[in-house]
């Protein structure tokens, strides 16, 4: 709009512009208001009426001109003057001798297209002149003859208005330059602030919509697996999976239906939720995932989405707080409504498939044969009491006392082995029940399985193909030796979980900053390890480890294991072909800026890092002498003989 506008200023500014420029010439040449040829009387004309040709009758009496005067106001110009000046919209009266005898006719070009009939008036007047130059004509004759008689002239200038002077015209194109960069720069001002608006426009939405997203985010994450509800924002739905190793929980109310008609509808289900609110936060405690909750039945299972080999353990960990605390409710005489809930809890472990179901509505279900002999379990079993299945048993069997119950007749599956389960065993827990040091030892031990997997198959998939050496291969073959040498100088199970961990970090930091893997590597392993459920000493002993690695002078034997550990390749067969991937995997990375000066770095560290454990050197018996010829060999002219 604002540039429809100023096209349409700027051609009125033009169109003004030429109109004054021809307006300009005009009044230069004196030509504004020439009679046209054939309308010019016949004689001599003279600009000043005494010096005009006239006529006389036989009394000596002529028609010539007598006075001009201004019509507004009156004013006489001297009629000796060459050309007068009058101003612009003046008017202007021409009188002759007042004389019966004499008849007129008038003619000024501009005002009059054609001369006057002939008329006794003796005046001819002439209102709101506008600009340039005149001449007004006049001829006389004797009343009713046609021949004789005279005529005249009065030639004067109007005065154009000053919008038409000269001076005026020559400002009007600086007007239009300067009217025309104020436009320009007003449309830009214009702009600038529709565009600031709508940005900050945009950005309100944005900021609103983010809002929006982050309240539907947390929404689909309460309820989805983060994983799943990753999955379906970005692909818009989510694929079904199968697991092979999951751990089914079912819990019920004993005699809900009774309890729901006895007892306050209100404070039946501020109950309910209370319960269910606390299980809620055990399954987050023990990394199991909420299913859904059916009435007064409440269901969840270990192993999904995320696959781990603890979930059995977990679980029945998970069914032991939930089961202790519907006790604690129950002689609660805080809560008397609490004395009538007894829960039963059934637990299964199998497989079962995973997924999201429904359009509108989603949500996350498990199917499978694993889930309805769970389901069983919970209806075989007694109020007050864990149920498990013989397949769960032999998961959990180190950890938890059984009290088996033979084998039990199952609906629509024959007789099932069946055990309840009557909490921790005795030298692996507190004096309050809760899991001890050795318990969570035993379980952190098989946890380590896991965090192996994860950070062995992401670094397959993450780690750059120019790192020769520090290869999914070589970070695997670090840990297994770790592995070795840990169990063979007998370490502690504490000292070994973190030597293992250690180990299975110690690189994983290559494939995210080549620079600074070591800080890279402590950062992932704090992330990961909380995942999987180590607490917070376990990952300041761990970092400590990947921190000292490197340092032959270690004091503990953990730290010495692992130096041994990395060191492991130089004294394999393998030595010179694993020289050579570290020379070029160094050499990718701009490390490399002398060879030379890198061979003998290396040579250096070879000769100082024997290996600091008794197993090291039996299994690896090549004396370092002989490891530095192999590789001056290897070098070439790069080393030196000192």
């Amino acid at each position: 709009m604002v540039i429809n506008y100023f096209h349409g200023f700027m051609t009125a500014c033009l169109l003004l512009c030429s109109g004054a420029c021809t307006v300009l010439s005009a009044v230069a040449s004196g030509a504004c208001y020439n009679m046209r040829p054939e309308e010019k009387p016949a004689g001599i004309f003279s600009n000043r009426p005494e010096d005009a040709i006239h006529a006389q009758t036989q009394s000596g009496q002529s028609g010539r001109m007598t006075g001009v005067y201004l019509y507004q106001s009156g004013r006489r110009i001297d009629t000796t003057m060459a050309e007068p000046v009058l101003r612009y919209r003046d008017g202007i009266v021409f009188t002759m001798e007042n004389n019966t005898s004499f008849e007129y006719s008038y003619f000024m070009a501009g005002p009059d297209s054609a001369w006057t009939e002939w008329t006794e008036r003796a005046y001819k007047e002439y209102t709101s002149l506008d600009g340039g130059r005149y001449t007004f004509l006049y001829r006389y004759r004797v009343r009713g003859e046609e021949g004789g008689g005279g005529e005249g002239s009065f030639s004067f200038r109007v005065r154009p208005p000053w919008y038409f002077s000269l001076l005026a015209l020559l400002i009007y194109p600086l007007l239009l330059i300067a009217a025309g960069i104020m436009m320009r720069r007003r449309t830009h001002r214009l702009y600038m602030e529709r565009q600031s608006r709508l940005e900050q426009l945009i950005a309100e939405r944005t900021e609103e919509l983010q809002h929006e997203k982050e309240k539907s985010d947390s929404l689909l994450a309460n309820m989805l697996p983060k994983g799943t509800a990753e999955e379906i924002m970005s692909k818009g739905k989510a694929d079904k999976r199968k697991y092979n190793f999951v751990t089914v929980l079912f819990s019920d109310i004993q005699g809900f239906t009774r309890i729901a008609e006895e007892m306050n509808p209100e404070t039946l289900i501020d109950e309910l939720d209370r319960f269910f609110f606390h299980f809620d936060s055990v399954a987050e405690k023990y990394r199991i995932e909420k299913i859904k909750t059916i009435g007064d039945a409440y269901m969840c299972a270990g192993g999904i989405p995320e696959r781990n080999r603890t979930n059995p353990v977990e679980v029945v960990l998970a069914a032991l707080e939930m089961q202790k605390y519907m006790q604690a409710m129950k002689s609660d005489p805080s809560r008397p409504a609490a004395r009538f809930w007894d829960i039963r809890i059934g637990i299964h472990t199998g497989t079962v498939v995973a997924g999201v179901v429904g359009h509108k509505k989603i949500t996350y279900d498990i199917w499978g044969d694993t889930v309805n002999t769970a389901s069983r379990m919970e209806s075989s079993g007694e109020a007050g009491k864990i149920n498990i299945s013989g397949t769960t048993y032999e998961f959990v069997k180190e950890y938890f006392t059984c009290d088996y119950r033979g084998r039990m007749p199952v609906k629509y599956k024959g007789d099932l082995d069946m055990y309840f389960v009557t909490g921790i065993r005795p030298e692996l827990r507190e004096p309050d029940g809760s899991p001890n040091r050795k318990f969570l030892a035993k379980i952190e031990m098989i946890r380590i399985l896991d965090v192996e997997e994860h950070v062995f198959s992401r670094y397959s998939e993450i780690a750059s193909p120019d790192l020769f050496f520090h290869s999914a291969d070589y970070i695997r073959s670090v840990s297994l030796q770790a592995d070795l040498l840990a169990r063979a100088e007998k370490l502690s199970d504490q000292e070994y979980i973190h030597l293992r961990l250690a180990s299975v970090f110690l690189y994983f930091g290559y494939a995210f900053d080549y620079n600074d893997p070591e800080t890279a590597s402590m950062k992932r392993a704090g992330e990961i390890l909380s995942f999987y459920g180590f607490d917070q000493q376990t990952l300041e002993a761990v970092r400590d480890l990947i921190v000292s690695a490197f340092s032959p002078e270690q004091a503990g034997m953990p730290g010495r294991v692992l130096h041994d550990a990395v060191y492991d390749f130089t004294g394999r067969v393998d030595f010179i072909s694993m020289i050579d991937r570290l020379y070029r995997e160094e050499k990718a990375y701009g490390k490399i800026g002398d060879p030379k000066a890198w061979f003998r770095e290396l040579a250096a560290r070879i000769g100082n890092n024997g290996f600091l454990t008794e197993t090291a050197r039996k299994l690896r018996s090549v004396p370092a002498e002989e490891q530095l010829m192999i590789l001056r060999e290897f070098a070439g002219g790069k080393l030196n003989n000192t």
